[in-house]
């Protein structure tokens, strides 16, 4: 009979394993999230975006003389203008957080270290989310600074202390985010990168704005309650009405727009979580 001595592992270094909390997967998912350039690039576009079209639309509009002075002109309204493609760019941020892993299989190694596997998810929108809420209110304040030096030839004017100046300013890290945090959801349903931007953009561009041109009441009540047309009634002023979508319509208030959109957030990042458990990666 062969018997083996057992091997002596005393001088072999000690190995700690830590468990995967929440607090070390968010952790986790900011080095990955900071550690590629794309996510720079697309946060910059994202933010540029809205000091640009801020500047652009008060400076055009201050060269119409007939506009000048115009009881409509609502600044807020002007200044948050370039939501319309930062959206583009961090919603496709919010897909790509999710898919990349997928399209690496780095997902696997990630499920592994946290079995449970919904603080993954958990934790992957969080982060998202709270970059691009950084990253928009920096936007708002450059588009605000930037658009300053034609309201006076346009007679337009923000103030905080008004409360629809107030609501439009806040509201768009709070859409932006609520934006973002669908295309996670999506993206982590979806799990890939191509067919998750699509579903994403052609839900909040082409869907919603094609049911909102359609003039059908019951359509048009459809359209209204989808996730962007809801969602973006927190953007829109009475006078000017939105800035993003085609539907005009005011039968839901801006919060309860905004409440709707969230619902929407919910029922993706639900069906994801779902999937999270019972599909294979």
């Amino acid at each position: 009979m062969t018997t083996f001595a057992p091997a002596d592992l005393t001088g072999l270094p000690r190995v700690i394993v830590r468990p995967a909390t929440f607090r070390r997967l968010v952790a986790a998912e900011w080095v990955k999230l900071r550690s590629l350039r794309s996510t720079w690039w697309m946060l910059a576009v994202g933010t540029l975006f809205l000091p640009l079209f801020a500047v652009s639309r008060t400076a055009s509009i201050a060269q119409v003389p007939e506009a000048v002075g115009s009881s409509s002109m609502v600044g807020a309204v002007y200044v948050t203008s370039g939501v319309a493609l930062a959206q583009l760019v961090f919603c496709t941020l919010g897909v790509l957080t999710v898919t990349a892993e997928y399209g690496s299989g780095q997902i696997r190694a990630t499920l592994v270290a946290a079995p449970t596997r919904l603080p993954v998810l958990g934790a992957k929108v969080l982060m998202t989310v709270g970059t691009v809420v950084a990253a928009s209110m920096v936007g708002v304040a450059l588009a605000w600074a930037g658009s300053a030096r034609w309201f006076e030839a346009t007679g337009m004017s923000i103030d905080l202390t008004r409360a629809e100046d107030l609501r439009i300013l806040l509201g768009v890290p709070l859409y932006l985010a609520a934006a973002t945090a669908l295309a996670c959801g999506i993206g982590a349903v979806v799990r890939h990168s191509a067919a998750g931007i699509a579903a994403v953009l052609g839900l909040l561009l082409v869907v919603e704005n094609g049911l909102g041109a359609i003039p059908w009441t019951p359509l048009q009540t459809f359209a209204a309650h989808l996730p962007s047309s809801a969602g973006t009634r927190l953007l829109q002023s009475d006078a000017v009405g939105s800035v993003i979508t085609t539907s005009s319509t005011t039968m839901l208030s801006p919060w309860e727009g905004f409440a709707v959109m969230l619902g929407w957030v919910l029922v993706a990042l639900g069906v994801a979580a779902v999937l999270l458990r019972r599909k294979d990666a």
